[in-house]
């Protein structure tokens, strides 16, 4: 996810790739670019570069506007070990996508938003009721399981298993607000991803999304290997969670319909949000905005508590208006940094045209070193279920500045 820019272009066939020379996700500083990493593993096994499309191909793209590379399956499982940022576009590519909206009109390249917090009276009566045991207690389900890897049967019962518990918070709300529906979207891959809606009052006004992704990853042993994924990105899914929870209980009734996505495959390149970012742009639907929650609990030892908001592949202004609920909602500071390419699912809705906005658990360079192993915990030093906490505030506020009228 840190990257320095410096781009070099490596031959494929007939097909070409500008690369990044470093290129690093999260804690795995990849040192070469992933087109030499390619090249060397088809060196190393034999294999050549295989055909444009086939039985069993993948294709993936590592830097915007590059063409896709088709890789096989076994490759793709070895690319899932690596840490190289990209998207899977084998099904779904939103490069497409984002050219056929702008051909229909459909992307509004000047969206505007509040220049500040309007609800302050109705979000701080939301916020004064988000549980931090709450928030213990649901990870601590998530991280039961032994991987929630997007291609395991541990991953689609914790799909499965999230929406059953969603209906339940459901049908414990009291009737008066927004009509409440939970569903698993089906991909081409094993694990679903999981779609909780509070439907407003205007069915034509575009929807307001928060989202995380549910599947974890030990890139050691991408299978079945331990992945607890406490931080990455079972906080950010308890952050959903708890929200769901406080504001269907409340009797939540927007005006724009809010939606919760738990995605699937965002470790196997952003699959589940890219697949369900076009299903929304084929059926015309429109986005007010889409929130991110990647990673929230993390604090590394001797620095200050902030949202570090990712200011490349976001809107601006979708960005510059959330910075401005920090101040009223959370107790904690701002800070900036970049991600790169398709560093989260915020990237399959920037990719398709609609506006998405990533708030991270710190500066990148500050981020969770125990990511993608069996490390991580909530036990690891730096862990903070109180900073989490302050990203439930944010998502909370989120949903109902942009939703209410």
């Amino acid at each position: 996810m840190h990257f320095r820019p410096y781009f070099t272009f490596v031959i494929f066939g007939t097909f070409y790739l500008s690369a990044l020379s470093v290129v690093s996700a999260c804690r795995n500083h990849v040192r070469e670019p992933p087109g030499f990493w390619l090249a060397s593993l088809r060196n190393s096994t034999g294999t050549v570069t295989p055909l444009v499309s086939g039985p069993g191909l993948r294709k993936v793209r590592f830097e915007k506007g590059a063409a896709p590379i088709p890789i096989t399956q076994a490759e793709k499982d070895e690319l899932e070990r690596t840490g190289y940022r990209y998207f899977d576009v084998t099904e779904d590519d939103l490069e497409a996508v984002f050219e056929e909206r702008i051909a229909k009109g459909e992307v509004n390249l000047l969206a505007t938003f509040p220049s500040g917090p309007t609800h302050q009276t109705q979000v701080k009566a939301i916020i004064a009721k988000l549980s931090q045991s709450n928030l213990q207690s649901d990870l601590a389900v998530l991280t039961a399981y032994n991987t929630r890897y997007y291609r395991s049967t541990t991953g689609a019962s914790a799909s499965n298993d999230l929406a059953a518990k969603l209906k339940t918070i459901a049908a414990a709300a009291p009737g008066t607000g927004g009509a409440i529906s939970v569903k698993t979207v089906t991909h081409s891959f094993t694990m679903p991803s999981v779609v909780a809606r509070i439907e407003g009052t205007s069915a034509t006004s575009p929807i307001v999304i928060v989202g995380a992704h549910l599947d974890s990853i030990n890139q050691s042993s991408p299978s079945s290997g331990r992945a607890p994924g406490a931080d990455d990105d079972g906080t950010g899914c308890v952050n959903l969670i708890e929200a769901f929870r406080q504001l269907t209980a409340a009797g939540f009734k927007p005006t724009n319909s809010v939606e919760f996505h738990w995605y699937a495959g965002e470790e196997g390149g952003l699959l589940g949000s890219s697949a369900i970012a076009k299903s929304y742009a084929s059926a015309g639907k429109t986005v007010r905005g889409m929130l991110q929650l990647d990673m929230t609990g993390y604090v590394k030892s001797g620095t200050t508590p902030v949202v570090g908001f990712i200011t490349d592949y976001v809107d601006s202004s979708l960005t510059a208006f959330v910075k401005t609920l920090v101040p009223a909602y959370l107790t904690i500071g701002v800070g900036e940094s970049k991600c790169g390419y398709g560093c989260s699912d915020h990237a399959s809705w920037t990719s398709a045209g609609y506006p998405s906005v990533f708030p991270f658990e710190s500066l990148f360079s500050n981020d969770n070193p125990n990511i993608h192993s069996t490390a991580d915990t909530t036990s690891v030093r730096g862990f903070s279920f109180s900073h989490s906490l302050e990203f439930t505030k944010l998502a909370v506020a989120f949903i109902m500045e942009l939703s209410l009228p």
